[in-house]
């Protein structure tokens, strides 16, 4: 019972978010809608699927959308990789200057996007690699390593030292130790954090439009802008192209929602 008011504040949090998706959805599913239904619809008179078709085939969103998943994939797995790496080594490692580097990595957290925006631009070009995804993932990488490295190092130093010293006796290394010990311990945080890097690349436009000036190369929510200007208040339209651009992020939630961070993911590992 005295989880009871925290119980109703979820349950109604959750609902007026449900109640949002479903008037996009509804919206979505209605021809040829100038206006924003009202009052609200949150069912549709009939499962109309053509808009869905139409903002597919408009203006090269098809095109668009895999190059989203190609850069999002492959800079996600590098993040994944390499904050992994960096969590352990500063968590697990000692070497001269760790405390040094890892509150640099701390203080790039603190410099906003737009402020590296000009710096960003100017080292990718002197590389060549301006409207290039080589250019865009190093730059996603970038940003998003630092984030990952911080919160996983802190999950690491909360993994128990005794599974680790148990594993130096039977001869392992440090790389055996990462590799066989702390990531298979370590899924609920790392799968937590691979989505939110997920979302934050798929998400993000004012990078890709600096950097990627190629009309064909363009990332999906460029698509979404300028499907925006083309559809001007066809709000069936736009509705149906904001829910096709959500998909792959609503797959990658329910693939892996059984392994995010729950509490008792070490309960039993260790015998007193």
């Amino acid at each position: 019972m005295r989880k009871l008011p925290v119980y109703i504040g979820l349950s109604l949090f959750s609902v007026s978010a449900l109640v949002v998706f479903l008037y996009m959805l509804a919206t979505a599913m209605t021809p040829q809608s100038y206006s924003m239904p009202y009052p609200p619809i949150l069912i549709p008179d009939s499962f109309y699927l053509e808009n869905f078709k139409i903002a597919w085939n408009s203006n090269n969103f098809g095109a668009y959308f895999a190059n989203s998943v190609f850069v999002t994939v492959i800079a996600t797995l590098l993040i994944v990789i390499v904050s992994c790496m960096c969590a352990y080594a500063f968590a697990r490692m000692k070497f001269p200057g760790r405390d040094l580097l890892f509150n640099l990595f701390l203080f790039s957290m603190m410099v906003p996007t737009l402020t590296n925006l000009v710096a960003q631009f100017t080292l990718l070009q002197s590389m060549h690699l301006v409207d290039k995804y080589t250019g865009l993932i190093l730059i996603y990488v970038g940003i998003g390593i630092a984030s990952n490295t911080y919160f996983l190092r802190s999950f690491f130093l909360g993994l128990p030292h005794e599974l680790e010293e148990a594993m130096i006796m039977d001869g392992g290394t440090n790389w055996t130790i990462f590799r066989h010990l702390v990531l298979p311990l370590s899924k609920p945080a790392i799968a937590t954090f691979g989505i939110l890097a997920f979302s934050n690349t798929w998400d993000e436009f004012l990078l890709a439009l600096t950097l990627i000036k190629t009309p064909d190369k363009r990332t999906l929510p460029i698509a979404i802008k300028l499907f925006e200007g083309q559809h001007v208040n066809n709000w069936s339209l736009i509705f149906a192209a904001s829910l096709i651009a959500i998909v792959p992020i609503l797959i990658i939630y329910i693939a892996f929602q059984k392994n995010l961070i729950k509490g008792g993911a070490l309960d039993g590992t260790l015998k007193e």
